[in-house]
């Protein structure tokens, strides 16, 4: 499936918009354009709602149709559980999350540990543990781990993006996690001069405009003949004022779009 991400909302949730989209907003306006599945990634209010506010997001998700997901970062096995609980709530089967957390930084060692630990009740829960590929750490060194720990529950949520900063080729990584990849997140990204000559920026472009072979991460992946969902995310930097900054923002989900069902 193709669905869209918080990501792909990233300054339409945030405050610098005029009248910021609730989570239940961003639900109904993937559902507006079509779109029959969303990543609730990173989204720092999931953690803070009630009881009451999670099952009515949930419901609504439910009543528009959606098949959620969800992301977050760390392996603390605490933290997995509480992804885990969070997952019954909304009916997902799939967490993405990070070797490193805001507050953690396990060693390999440690990370093998606390993901063995947390796996049995991602097993018996029917939930996949996807670990997302970033400059953190070596992708070799993330894909030693998931083969070390060996669950089907466990694998890679690929974002070649990401490890450019690691000066890893992205098409490398595309190559090296194709077999444990579980998820995919979709962005295009492009380096720009600076003003005088005096460097470069390393950020988002709209799709197909940019630097990401995505023909090629198809053929090497093959998420659609194996299941396996792609979530559009944007590295949009801020356009000057917040009206020119979302009108973007929502011109590349709907360009985004187009080119991945122009795929299919």
């Amino acid at each position: 499936m193709i669905g869209l991400g918080t990501y792909a909302y990233f300054w339409q949730h945030s405050d610098r918009a005029p009248q910021p989209l609730s989570l239940i907003d961003a639900f109904e306006d993937t559902r507006a354009q079509d779109v029959d599945l969303f990543q609730i990634c990173d989204y720092a209010p999931l953690e803070q709602m009630s009881g009451a506010e999670l099952r009515d997001a949930a419901g609504a998700a439910r009543d528009l149709g959606l098949t959620i997901e969800l992301g977050t970062k760390g392996i603390v096995p605490e933290h997995l559980n509480r992804f885990l609980k969070l997952a019954e709530v909304f009916d997902a089967h799939l967490v993405r999350s990070m070797l490193y957390g805001p507050d953690s930084r396990p060693s390999l060692a440690e990370g093998e540990s606390w993901l063995r630990h947390a796996l049995p009740e991602y097993e018996a829960a029917g939930v996949t543990l996807a670990l997302e590929t970033y400059e953190q750490l070596a992708t070799t060194d993330l894909l030693a781990v998931i083969e070390r720990v060996g669950s089907e529950h466990l694998g890679i949520c690929l974002d070649p993006a990401n490890v450019v900063a690691r000066l890893e080729s992205p098409r490398a990584c595309v190559e090296q996690t194709a077999a444990f990849t579980k998820n995919v997140h979709v962005k295009d990204f492009a380096f720009a001069r600076q003003p005088g000559w005096v460097g470069f920026t390393y950020s988002g472009a709209a799709m197909g405009s940019g630097l990401h072979d995505y023909d090629h991460l198809l053929a090497t992946v093959r998420p659609r003949e194996r299941g396996i969902n792609e979530i559009v995310e944007h590295w949009l930097p801020w356009q000057d004022d917040a009206a020119t900054t979302i009108r973007t923002e929502r011109e590349w989900t709907r360009i985004t779009l187009e080119h991945l069902r122009s795929t299919l």
